[in-house]
């Protein structure tokens, strides 16, 4: 079974969650078909809500948080998977009931993994991870919608967070034009060299607006939420499509009626937790051919293991740019 394992463990204290590092024994990593060593992970927003206890993410405790994971296969009982195969799992149980990407090894059901892509390593797999593979599940929700490149500009807001950088990228390589709006408008160079056409004040659809507003776009990707997804529907153009991913600004949608019956809008709900194995397949296979890998390194910053739970105020305060890959040792 070998020795011990360097883990990220989330425990209960009568003070609230703690996040340290410990040791595992192999046979408390669960049950699963494969057993993966893992090379890398991520802090995606959900992992940072995770680990502060908000949200109620965890469903068991102690555990290994980490919604993400790639790294390579150890040992497997699955005939899909070797030893040496290279793979990654993104959702599922991971950090809610499974030990997820925190640790150096993970064991999991054969079902869960995907194998990395050829044009990606295992470090880029996590800087795509959960956020990058949502905004591809997006992308592919606007383009089942009809959407095309000549129907006017995409919104994207959330656009300095993980989802919104990666959509950005996205969506201007596919020929979109893409309007950016984010709470940082001190990073629109930043933003513009991803891909985005303008950037916006994130304060104009935050607060509360009327049910129907000027039409501005004719699709969206949200990754918000709240007053900021009512405003994005009450402004997308007559039969547009928006494709929400994310609850940053709270889990409410304040709206009405009035965008779907008198302009006919679309609302995609992006599942990627539970997402079918062929739909995960369909967008990995589709961001190894679409992402720009000069746009994703330029949108990631490495941290190690040990620097996790000190991210998490900085995530939930919107204060980190793109994408956080975790080494791990």
């Amino acid at each position: 079974m070998g020795g011990p394992i360097r883990a990220l463990l989330t425990e209960k204290t009568e003070a609230g969650l703690s996040t340290t590092l410990t040791d595992l024994d192999p046979a408390e990593l669960g049950e699963g078909d494969v057993t993966v060593r893992v090379e890398w992970s991520t802090v995606n927003y959900k992992d940072a809500l995770a680990l502060s206890g908000r949200g109620e993410i965890i469903k068991t405790l102690p555990l290994v948080g980490g919604i993400d994971l790639a790294g390579t296969v150890e040992s497997s009982d699955d005939a899909r998977f070797a030893p040496g195969d290279r793979v990654l799992v993104n959702g599922w149980d991971l950090s809610q009931t499974h030990h997820g990407g925190y640790a150096e090894k993970a064991r999991v059901p054969a079902n869960w993994l995907v194998p990395v892509p050829d044009a990606f390593s295992t470090r880029d797999a996590m800087a795509i991870g959960t956020a990058g593979y949502s905004a591809m599940l997006c992308v592919l929700a606007l383009e089942h919608s009809g959407l095309t490149p000549d129907d006017g500009d995409v919104l994207v807001t959330g656009a300095n967070g993980g989802v919104g950088s990666i959509a950005i990228a996205l969506l201007s390589k596919l020929g979109y034009r893409v309007v950016a709006s984010t709470g940082r408008v001190s990073e629109a160079k930043h933003l513009r060299a991803l891909g985005a056409a303008d950037v916006i004040d994130r304060n104009d659809l935050a607060r509360p607006g009327p049910p129907l507003g000027p039409e501005r776009w004719a699709g969206a990707v949200d990754a918000v939420g709240s007053h900021t997804l009512a405003n994005v529907l009450a402004q997308t153009r007559y039969r547009g499509v928006v494709a929400a991913c994310g609850l940053a600004q709270g889990l409410d949608l304040p709206t009405s009626m009035a965008p779907f019956i008198l302009r006919g809008i679309t609302l995609a709900g992006i599942d990627s937790v539970r997402a079918p194995r062929d739909l995960r397949l369909a967008a990995w296979a589709r961001l190894a051919t679409d992402l720009e890998l000069p746009k994703l390194a330029a949108a990631t910053r490495e941290i190690e293991l040990a620097d996790v739970p000190g991210t998490v105020a900085h995530l939930l305060r919107g204060e980190v740019r793109g994408r956080l890959v975790v080494r791990i040792p």
